[in-house]
């Protein structure tokens, strides 16, 4: 099984005739991903994708004329909030937004209407969701993972694709691997996401990628030892890190002694999360070595 997207996703691609929005269309389609209308104002009537898709000027319209239930966004850091906001003003259950760097300030607006609706929004700066073998919303490589019954949550990209790889090459598949985004506010959590695979019967460990900056590893501790019943393993990146210093994601600094790679690790620990001190160690250890 999966969580957040399957079979039934029906999904609209916000700034489909971009490059990045029509190159990374095309990598979904092609594996298997239910692509079935993308938006860009202004370019309402065309069909992109060898004519496979149709492209709507608003999502609403989209909404209605497809039955989309869900988004990914590849639009201007500019432009995204508002196509954040307009895809849950349509309805759309699950928002994707691959962009990033958009203003703190906005998204803290986003955050607050989308927690009055049921929304589920992954990002900004986020890589997207896999679910082998057939259902793929963003960027993460379909050539990297499999089916199995692991399921991956992260804030980095990157680290993502090379863990996935491991366990891959050992013979492990995913259920469904989840990129949360790393840009400072974001839509859905280490705690959102751990509760839809604790809930989900194709998930039977879950693998929690993380890194310096913010609570969200600590308080996925908390949340790990008074309610997962699943195995979980963890890998936190920055153990290295100096103070005051962005690594990478906008959300990755560590400042006023909050968001230390080695307090993440320690919390996890004392939930009886195992942590691997490098990427390869992960594969072993769902396993139970």
């Amino acid at each position: 099984m999966s969580i957040l997207v399957n079979d039934s996703t029906r999904l609209v691609v916000q700034g489909i005739t971009g490059h990045e929005g029509v190159f990374h269309a095309q990598a979904m389609l092609d594996y298997g991903t239910n692509i079935v209308a993308g938006v860009t104002p202004g370019k309402g009537g065309e069909w992109v994708l060898n004519g496979k898709v149709p492209v709507f000027d608003s999502v609403m319209t989209a909404v209605e004329m497809t039955g989309a239930n869900a988004s990914v966004i590849f639009v201007p850091a500019r432009f995204a909030a508002d196509a954040i906001l307009e895809a849950a003003d349509a309805g759309i259950e699950l928002i994707v937004c691959i962009t990033e760097g958009i203003p703190v300030k906005e998204m803290l607006t986003v955050r607050t209407v989308l927690g009055r609706r049921n929304v589920c929004l992954l990002g900004p700066n986020t890589p997207g969701i896999i679910s082998p073998p057939h259902t793929r919303v963003g960027i993460i490589p379909g050539e990297i993972t499999s089916a199995g019954k692991v399921g991956v949550v992260s804030r980095s990209g990157t680290l993502t694709y090379e863990v996935m790889h491991e366990l891959m090459l050992a013979g492990l598949g995913t259920s469904s691997c989840v990129g949360i985004g790393g840009d400072p506010i974001v839509g859905a959590n280490f705690v959102d996401i751990l509760s839809h695979f604790e809930g989900d019967s194709g998930t039977d460990s879950v693998v929690l990628i993380g890194e310096i900056g913010g609570r969200d590893e600590e308080l996925a501790a908390e949340y790990i030892a008074e309610v997962m019943t699943k195995p979980v393993v963890g890998f936190i990146a920055g153990l290295a890190a100096p103070a005051e210093t962005r690594m990478g994601h906008a959300g990755a600094i560590v400042a006023g002694g909050v968001g230390r790679a080695v307090d993440k690790v320690a919390a996890l620990e004392a939930a009886g999360v195992r942590v691997a001190r490098v990427p390869e160690e992960v594969p072993a250890l769902v396993r139970g070595r």
